[in-house]
């Protein structure tokens, strides 16, 4: 048996999605032929704009719908408003910096919310349209640091950790029916806000770019190349085929051997 990788006819919900790895998703699934619903906590002409972007140059429907994701009642409307819901990708998230004692009670709370409750409201309403429907996919964006930790990142790893956690449990609840559930735990990635990051960090370290790369931000990533939306996106893409309906469960890494060492 061969597989071609068709998402023509299923419909994509794919949180914090007008940028990034997000964004990259939405793309890849778009181009298999899937519905996009993109999302993010902004209503901007330029995010209904990536919408139809998407929709002219893959042939698919897109739709841009807004929603805050640290609040629980707008991610179950998110999913509601979208109507569909057979490929769930759970990205929106956000990172703070500090030791345990100093850091903001404030910027935990928004970090748990935003990096792992939402995935849970989510779920829990798309499951029911995946039932119905009789297929689904829930896709989690966790990172390395699901699987590891670093200092000073104490509310962010947690999230992530929890986000493996609720992974698996979904799968468990949806095990003997065509739903899998996975999480993709992505090293350093070259989004958008990444790049921006390295022009300071060279200043700061008084180093070049492939140094800065390399050296800096890349210190705990083997490969010492950072992964690409596309990337993430064909992993995603993967993951929603029939050739991985039996991969439930568990974690994918696209790190760079991070999680080898």
């Amino acid at each position: 048996m061969s597989f071609e990788i068709s998402l023509s006819g299923k419909t994509a919900v794919i949180t914090g999605s007008n940028s990034g790895i997000g964004l990259g998703i939405a793309r890849e699934l778009a181009r298999a032929g899937a519905d996009i619903v993109l999302n993010s906590f902004t209503d901007s002409e330029e995010d209904h704009a990536l919408a139809k972007e998407i929709a002219d140059e893959t042939g698919v429907t897109a739709r841009y719908i807004p929603a805050d994701m640290s609040k629980g009642d707008q991610c179950r409307d998110l999913i509601t408003k979208a109507g569909v819901c057979d490929i769930l990708v759970n990205n929106a998230g956000i990172q703070h910096v500090a030791g345990i004692p100093e850091f903001p009670t404030e910027k935990w709370d928004a970090i748990l919310a935003i990096n792992l409750s939402s995935a849970f409201h989510t779920t829990a309403v798309a499951l029911p349209m995946m039932r119905k429907a009789g297929w689904g996919r829930v896709l989690n964006i966790a990172s390395a640091h699901g699987l590891t930790a670093s200092p000073y990142k104490s509310a962010y790893i947690a999230a992530k950790h929890g986000i493996v956690g609720l992974t698996k449990t979904t799968a468990l609840e949806t095990a003997k029916e065509p739903i899998t559930a996975n999480a993709i735990c992505p090293g350093y990635v070259l989004t958008p806000i990444v790049e921006k990051q390295i022009p300071d960090t060279m200043k700061e370290y008084d180093m070049s770019r492939e140094e800065v790369i390399e050296k800096v931000m890349l210190t705990r990533q083997p490969s010492k190349e950072f992964a690409t939306v596309e990337q993430m996106g064909g992993t995603a893409t993967f993951l929603c085929s029939e050739a991985a309906a039996q991969i439930t469960g568990t974690t994918i890494s696209v790190d760079g051997g991070w999680t080898a060492l």
